[in-house]
C-alpha cells in the first residue's frame, strides 16, 4: 500500500510536522527527503534499502555509497541528501561563529566532526581564532596521510598570519574511525606549536576526529 494511503500520524512528513524530526527514525527522515520510492517500493523501503547498502547513514550521506546502482536513487534525489547534509554542516558552522568564545573542546568538536568525520581521506583542517578564541575562519589545508611529508609548518604560519589569528585549533580525521593520537601525530603538531610559538600563535587543541566524539590533545596532555 502506498505510503498517502497510511494514517496520516504514520507518514514520515504528517509525522515530522505534528511531532517532529527526533520522532523519526533514519529511514523515515531519509523517506521525508528522497520524497517517493519505486517500483512498488515505499520511501522508507527505499531509506531502508539505502542505509543497509551504505553501510549506514554517515556513509550514505557522505555519498560513499554507489549511488546510480540503488534503484530508486537518481540524480535528483542523491542531490537533494548531499544538500540536506551540506545545509546542516553550514548550520553548525552558523551557531559556532555566533558564539561569544570557544571555552572547551566540546564547543568545536561538533563542528568539526561535521565538516572531517564523514570523508573518506584525510584531511588536515585549522580552526582560526582571534585572541578572545572567537572563530575567524575554518580552512581545510592538507589532504592525505598525516605525517612529515605531507604537512608543512611553513604553510600552517603562513594561514595564521594570513587570517590575522591570533589561536589555532588543528584537526584531522581518522577514516578508519579509531580516533586516537598516533605517533605522526603527535610529532607533527609539536612541529607545529614550534613554527607557531615564533610568530605568536598559540596552539590551543588538535583534536583527533573518528567515530564517537572527537579525541583532544589538550586533553590528553599532548600540548
Amino acid at each position: 500500500m502506498s505510503i498517502k494511503h497510511w494514517p496520516a500520524n504514520e507518514r514520515p512528513r504528517e509525522k515530522l510536522l505534528g511531532q517532529g524530526c527526533q520522532h523519526l527514525s533514519d529511514a523515515e527522515l531519509l523517506a521525508v527527503l528522497v520524497g517517493s520510492g519505486c517500483r512498488g517500493k515505499d520511501a522508507i523501503a527505499l531509506g531502508r534499502e539505502l542505509l543497509q547498502g551504505a553501510g549506514g547513514l554517515r556513509a550514505l550521506l557522505a555519498g560513499q555509497t554507489p549511488w546510480p546502482s540503488v534503484p530508486g536513487l537518481g540524480p535528483a534525489k542523491q542531490a537533494r541528501l548531499m544538500a540536506s547534509l551540506e545545509l546542516a554542516r553550514r548550520a553548525l558552522g552558523e551557531e559556532l561563529q555566533q558564539r561569544t568564545t570557544l571555552s572547551n573542546p566540546a564547543d568545536s568538536g561538533r563542528f568539526l566532526r561535521a565538516r572531517l568525520g564523514h570523508l573518506p581521506y584525510e584531511v588536515f583542517a585549522c580552526l582560526y581564532l582571534d585572541n578572545r578564541h572567537r572563530v575567524l575562519a575554518f580552512e581545510e589545508l592538507f589532504r592525505g596521510t598525516i605525517d612529515g611529508a605531507n604537512i608543512y609548518p611553513r604553510e600552517v604560519v603562513r594561514a595564521c598570519l594570513s587570517h590575522n589569528a591570533n589561536a589555532v585549533i588543528f584537526a584531522h580525521n581518522h577514516p578508519s574511525g579509531v580516533a586516537e593520537p598516533s605517533q605522526a601525530d603527535r610529532h607533527v603538531t609539536g612541529l607545529l606549536k614550534q613554527a607557531l610559538d615564533l610568530v605568536g600563535v598559540r596552539v590551543l587543541d588538535h583534536l583527533i576526529i573518528g567515530e564517537g566524539q572527537p579525541t583532544s590533545m589538550a586533553s590528553l596532555g599532548l600540548l
